[in-house]
């Protein structure tokens, strides 16, 4: 066989390199030791330590009436373990038939988001929360580099020209997060121990101390957790279209 080597038109068969020497055979030395496999087996289950003790945790989010509550955020940190966040990731939130799409996003702290338009009109969207204050000037198609969101928070985008438009980026430092689905519920993968559980929705009126709760992840495998709101949510304003955390 022949090596291969890179060229201007992707990889080819280098004719003048020749043949090489069939490769020695591995020797192994001494005899197999139950000792020694008991040792390799035990530092292997070592480090799969962390893997294997990790647990599902599912958050149950219900409204004040009992229903789920679809669309809610959800972050969870460790109180053990020192302070971390996830990676950075790069979004897109576009605008299609004067909305946002999606109209609410988790992002980790450090965080780039892109705001194309696919639009057939213009937009100049904007935000006036303290986690993120920008504004890109009437335009339609991709004329402005993604937004960097480096503090945790929650930004609240509009549109100067379509006050309808309404959407949310949630900034979050948190290792886990997320947002409930259909049923209110959100689940992740943690290693055990005590974690404390936030929970944040675009129309609540609970206050922050009603939406925090501290829970410890045994030997189980699962560890659940129900959350139900001690008052009802704001209503959606008059003539809104619908958004992905009503329910």
């Amino acid at each position: 066989m022949l090596p291969i080597v890179k060229g201007t038109r992707g990889y080819r068969e280098d004719p003048r390199a020749g043949m090489r020497p069939p490769a020695r055979a591995p020797h192994i030395s001494g005899a197999f030791c139950p000792a020694r496999s008991v040792l390799a087996l035990g530092a292997l289950l070592l480090a799969l330590g962390p893997l294997a003790q990790a647990a599902t945790l599912a958050i149950n989010v219900h409204a004040s009436d009992g229903h789920a509550l679809q669309g809610a955020v959800v972050t969870v940190r460790s109180l053990d373990a020192p302070a971390r966040h996830s990676a950075p990731v790069h979004a897109i939130v576009d605008q299609v038939n004067r909305a946002f799409v999606p109209d609410l996003i988790v992002i980790p702290v450090g965080s780039t988001v892109e705001f194309p338009n696919s639009d057939s009109v213009s937009h100049q969207i904007y935000s006036f929360s303290s986690a993120k204050r920008f504004q890109l000037p009437l335009y339609r198609g991709k004329p402005y580099p993604p937004e960097h969101f480096d503090q945790a928070g929650v930004v609240t985008l509009g549109c100067n020209i379509h006050d309808e438009m309404l959407a949310y980026v949630m900034v979050t430092d948190a290792p886990w997060y997320g947002r409930t689905d259909s049923t209110g519920t959100w689940t992740t993968e943690v290693p055990r121990g005590r974690y404390r559980v936030e929970i944040w929705h675009p129309r609540l009126r609970d206050s922050d101390t009603d939406l925090v709760r501290e829970l410890t992840v045994g030997d189980t495998d699962r560890a659940d957790l129900t959350l139900r709101l001690a008052r009802p949510l704001q209503p959606a304003p008059l003539g809104d279209r619908p958004h992905s955390w009503d329910y």
